[in-house]
């Protein structure tokens, strides 16, 4: 028996995980799973991978990417999530904040230096032509946290995957003001590379039986039933947010490496562009 200690976020994208969990299909497969949530984010599952206090992640493309650069010993090992995440730009209900053009002071919320909630600002500000020097940043490590921030007006924006915070913006907490996609594919599947080296057939299995689960998952009886109950979601929000995901059952491209860099570059997530080989697992 293998074991693998996986970690991710606590969110609906990793719900067929949970489903092969639940139907004993990796332990039948002799791979022991060990799964744990992590609602920091990326950047945290960033630092669990270099501390090895997990084996693989399922983590945002732009986080994983820019912390390989840094010197994380993991690559990336295949696709997770084929389309972008649509991030949600939210501000506090309890201020004068409408539109992105009521925005002065732009310190954002952020789960921590490195996670999709900070590079993100990026990608926004140079949507809106700031300048990245006009930013300030907020460590709130969670989604109560950047509630509190906000609501103390110790930062103005937040940015989440906006299905997540629906919720907090159908009751008022929240004020969701814009979205700003991810202009790739939003989840990766990482993992430590002295792990895969040692492992690579029962990581090859695992990704058998993930990716399986994934192809047939819109199919499954029930899907959205189980969704809404298990992450306590609008059925309407469940049923727009399977209309816009797909999942993946491969690895990037070369082509599509090559133009996520270019992309991480101009954004000014990475400063530097690196190989193909460097990054990912070339299968």
């Amino acid at each position: 028996m293998t074991k693998i200690r996986i970690v991710g976020v606590p969110e609906h994208f990793n719900l067929p995980w949970h489903l092969c969990l639940e139907q004993n299909l990796f332990a039948q497969n002799h791979i022991e799973v060990i799964w744990q949530y992590v609602p920091e984010g990326t950047g945290k599952m960033c630092q669990m991978l270099r501390q090895n206090e997990a084996d693989l992640a399922i983590v945002l493309t732009e986080g994983i990417m820019k912390d390989i650069q840094l010197g994380n010993p993991s690559k990336i090992i295949q696709k997770y999530i084929e389309t972008p995440l649509i991030w949600g730009v939210h501000t506090a209900a309890n201020n004068q904040i409408k539109t992105n053009k009521d925005i002065k002071d732009k310190r954002f919320a952020i789960s921590r230096m490195g996670s999709g909630s900070h590079l993100m600002s990026f990608v926004y500000a140079d949507h809106n032509k700031w300048l990245k020097s006009d930013l300030s940043f907020e460590i709130v490590n969670t989604i109560d946290g950047a509630v509190d921030a906000l609501t103390t007006q110790k930062a103005q924006l937040f940015m989440w995957e906006k299905f997540m915070t629906k919720p907090l913006v159908d009751t008022g907490i929240l004020n969701r003001i814009d979205e700003c996609p991810t202009p790739w594919p939003c989840f990766s599947i990482a993992m430590h590379s002295e792990f895969l080296l040692k492992n690579e057939g029962a990581v090859s299995k695992l990704l058998s039986i993930i990716n399986e689960m994934t192809l047939n998952f819109k199919q499954l009886e029930n899907v959205e039933k189980s969704i809404s109950n298990r992450y306590r979601l609008k059925q309407k929000d469940v049923d727009l947010w399977l209309k816009q995901t797909e999942w993946s059952q491969i690895n990037f491209s070369k082509d599509e490496f090559a133009k996520i860099q270019k992309d991480l570059l101009r954004f000014q997530v990475i400063d530097r562009l690196s190989a193909y080989e460097d990054i990912i697992v070339n299968s």
